[in-house]
């Protein structure tokens, strides 16, 4: 390799690099030593050597060692524990892809490097796309579990709400039907499944998909157990709910690279309209019926 003189700031940016990849390296391995999966763990492991390659490409120029950065080591670690390899893995890629993308002038100054990263990012992405991850298989019925559960329940909560008035009402309401709702979910979900007779497991989808209703219809009716203002109830559950739809399709859309802004604007727009229609029609209904509760 050819000796090249780096000025100051062209140095400072390759070691930034470097130390992303032993960053990188410390927490592949860290993830791998608790990993039950024989073929995960492989795949973990060799993405952390990789990284490490990519280390000493860098440290070549620089001619420096550089110490990993600790604290991001332990905000990846338990968040790829959580939230599963794929998106913990595919997190800290985009955090060096961030790197990467802030340094482009160092490929102009140093041609060669621009091969190196080009070779490494696709055999990083080959390797990642031999993760197995049981959760990611699922997706779709967390999804469905997900999408009825903030259309269904919004709509019945803003209805209910403006309906009954009464905080505790409206939260027994919402619980038994969210979890009557659920059931029902999981059940179609599971018959879906069997009659597909797909890769996935009828169960472990009905499973997915019941699980991801009930904590969708938790979180939505959290608010009416704590308060005792039914409007500010309402203003808090619209509120979890889009807190809800901005990290699922944030969690997909870095797993499984899809797009996050149309997804995001589409599930939000739905919820928000159902809710807006139904808590419309209990204001007629309690004015048509002259309901007192």
């Amino acid at each position: 390799m050819e000796k090249i003189e780096l000025t100051a700031r062209l140095k400072s940016q390759l070691k930034a690099w470097q130390r992303a990849e032993i960053t990188g390296y410390h927490t592949y391995l860290w993830l791998a030593n608790s990993i039950k999966d024989e073929h995960n763990r492989q795949v973990v492991v060799r993405i952390a050597h990789q990284e490490m390659e990519h280390y000493h490409t860098f440290r070549a120029y620089t001619g420096e060692d550089v110490s990993p950065d600790r604290i991001k080591i332990w905000f990846f670690y338990p968040i790829a524990r959580v939230l599963g390899l794929t998106f913990g893995i595919k997190l800290l890629e985009q955090e060096e892809e961030r790197v990467q993308r802030a340094y482009a002038e160092v490929l102009n100054s140093i041609p060669e490097i621009a091969e190196v990263v080009r070779e490494e990012e696709e055999h990083e992405d080959k390797l990642l796309g031999m993760l197995d991850e049981e959760a990611l298989k699922y997706a779709g019925s967390v999804v469905l579990g997900l999408n009825d559960a903030l259309v269904e329940l919004t709509g019945a909560l803003a209805g209910l709400t403006l309906a009954f008035q009464n905080t505790r009402l409206i939260a027994l309401t919402g619980l038994i039907t969210g979890i009557s709702a659920s059931l029902s979910m999981a059940a179609s979900e599971y018959l879906s499944s069997r009659a597909e007779a797909g890769e996935t497991n009828p169960l472990k989808s009905a499973v997915y998909t019941g699980v991801a209703y009930i904590f969708t219809v938790f979180i939505l009716i959290l608010p009416y157990l704590i308060l005792q203002n039914y409007l500010l109830c309402l203003a808090w559950t619209l509120v979890n709910a889009i807190l809800v739809i901005a990290f699922f399709n944030y969690y997909l859309s870095v797993s499984r690279d899809l797009p996050f802004s149309r997804r995001f604007a589409e599930m939000a727009l739905i919820s928000m309209g159902v809710a807006a229609f139904s808590f419309g029609l209990g204001f007629i209904i309690r004015q048509f019926f002259g309901i007192e509760v």
